[in-house]
């Protein structure tokens, strides 16, 4: 049996413009919030708020330095995300 709240919190990282933006920014490798902030141009509030998300949703991990975080793409967090979606989009028999 699947465990639907987790799966849940998955697509949810990618139900947000915002988050998406700052997905495609870690495209290029991991990235300082600082950085996130002066190109998404958006609050430190608002910025913690999306990464907690993208980082529960397991797609984006975090490590902090200093008084700032830094974060990147999970390669194990895209590839459970690719696979969920093929899981739950093949169809069946």
């Amino acid at each position: 049996m699947r465990d639907h709240a987790a799966d849940a919190k998955v697509f949810k990282a990618f139900c947000d413009g915002n988050r998406l933006q700052i997905l495609e920014q870690l495209r290029s490798g991991e990235k300082c919030a600082c950085v996130l902030l002066e190109k998404l141009q958006i609050s430190q509030s608002t910025l913690s708020y999306h990464m907690k998300i993208l980082c529960d949703s397991g797609v984006v991990v975090g490590r902090a330095e200093g008084k700032w975080t830094y974060y990147q793409i999970s390669s194990q967090g895209s590839a459970y995300a690719q696979e969920l979606l093929r899981v739950l989009t093949e169809k069946n028999g």
